[in-house]
């Protein structure tokens, strides 16, 4: 890890594109300010981890889960036959 010491109004640079300004000091905390490009995600860590959470818990497979992808094939699959057959009478 690289550690830095700034004061306020000091900043760090990440790359080219990101600015990383100590904006405020006082008792309870150190406020930074960031300037990013719009497309980089910044988020405070536990929101970071907390997304991450949800994203993995949306990610699991459960069996009832399994069972309505199952059926939506099943239903997809039976549409498509009665769709041939509707085209193509001899079948």
């Amino acid at each position: 890890m690289l550690v830095f010491t700034r004061k306020k109004n000091e900043s760090i640079m990440i790359g080219p594109d990101i600015e990383i300004k100590v904006v405020a000091i006082g008792r309870d905390g150190v406020k930074l300010g960031i300037d990013a490009p719009r497309h980089i995600a910044i988020h405070r860590k536990e929101v970071f981890l907390a997304i991450e959470a949800e994203n993995q818990a949306a990610s699991v497979m459960t069996p009832d889960r399994l069972e309505q992808i199952k059926k939506a094939i099943q239903a997809a699959q039976l549409e498509r036959k009665k769709g041939a057959s509707e085209e193509d009478p001899s079948r």
